[in-house]
């Protein structure tokens, strides 16, 4: 951070404690981001059967969910509430984190909520459009329709931009029944992570995006071929030349750039009214930390950012057990507001809480 930067100077820790520092297993935040995936954590079929939900969100626009409930049946009264979680680019419901999430959120009482961002899970021909990383209407949707139980929300990667987006843009009128969301290695200013996946470090994770986005726009054009062309194909590079061809048009805005400005939560956090955690590693390969760099960090009382030097890109492999920081601080933070708390995680200051460490 710059001298004077917004970041300094904030509480080290919540008045409460119960965010742990976080002890790294590895440093190399390249590691870090690979192995996570190799962290099996499986859902018990058995307790928590698999039930299959479609939502309606736009005129000819379904997004399917993945739902396990307590009873294994039903949305149940006494559980603490229901876990939405959202996944991150070229991801779906069956990522491995999600499903880690899902798992521990499970056994913590919780009834969980797997959902598929539009097109991703195989579900391309539920939709004519294609998604993008600031597309709020489903999960907005979908939210409406989950009013029986208190509910939270995680989002991971462009997911977890999308649900700060969101957050932002309710603002005051946040629904009621939300009680926390927590928002793991976000995104939130797009552009700046968009020039950063094309650094020569990078250009393993830029061309596996893009390999999947490939297949995405393949199925799409089998589907629809007079809407999809796999012409642009041959000029595209990186994400910024794939989103100047399919995204940018796609949705209206008039070019990459116009679509990262517009959809980038930064701008929003002032706004958000939601208790919001926030779990951001400051070597995450391709999220240069001084975006956040921000003073609604420091002004809104909303909002914790936890920023460890190390994890990597939705990482966080701990030296001791449980393995998996984010998944048990996430859960931390929900259980304290899923246990009928009114008050701020924060002491009662009217700044918001960061823990550098």
């Amino acid at each position: 951070m710059s001298e004077g930067s917004a970041l300094d100077n904030l509480p080290t820790r919540f008045s409460l404690g119960l965010i742990e520092c976080f002890d790294p297993l590895i440093r190399n935040a390249h590691l870090q981001t690979i192995l996570a995936r190799f962290w099996p954590v499986d859902i018990d079929d058995h307790l928590f059967p698999t039930e299959t939900r479609l939502f309606q969100t736009e005129p000819g626009v379904q997004v399917l969910a993945h739902c396990h409930y307590q009873d294994g049946r039903h949305a149940t009264s006494g559980s603490p509430g229901t876990m939405l979680i959202v996944h991150g680019l070229t991801g779906s419901s069956s990522s491995h984190y999600v499903v880690r999430l899902a798992a521990r959120a499970l056994q913590a009482g919780f009834d969980v909520i797997r959902l598929n961002i539009r097109n991703c899970g195989g579900t391309e021909h539920l939709t004519p459009t294609l998604y993008h990383s600031g597309l709020t209407v489903d999960l907005r949707l979908v939210t409406e329709q989950l009013r029986d139980s208190s509910l939270f929300i995680a989002g991971f990667s462009i997911g977890a931009n999308i649900l700060l987006k969101l957050a932002g843009e309710w603002g005051r009128n946040a629904p009621s029944h939300v009680r926390a969301i927590c928002a793991i290695s976000a995104p939130i200013d797009l552009a700046v992570s968009a020039r950063r996946l094309r650094e020569r470090q990078n250009r393993f994770y830029e061309d596996r995006f893009l390999r999947d986005l490939r297949k995405t726009i393949q199925r799409k054009q089998a589907l629809m071929p007079e809407r999809y062309s796999l012409a642009p194909f041959s000029h595209i590079h990186s994400m910024i030349d794939f989103d100047d061809a399919y995204t940018a048009p796609c949705f209206g805005f008039r070019d990459a750039m116009d679509y990262y400005e517009q959809c980038s939560s930064k701008r929003l956090l002032p706004l958000i009214q939601v208790p919001t955690l926030i779990l951001q590693a400051q070597d995450d390969p391709f999220i240069p930390f001084e975006m956040f760099d921000d003073p609604a960090f420091r002004e809104n009382a909303f909002l914790y950012l936890s920023a460890p030097r190390h994890g990597g890109h939705v990482g966080f492999l701990s030296l001791k057990n449980p393995r998996i920081w984010d998944t048990e601080q996430t859960m931390k933070f929900c259980q304290f507001y899923s246990a009928g708390q009114t008050v701020q995680w924060i002491s009662p200051r009217p700044i918001g809480g960061s823990l550098v460490s």
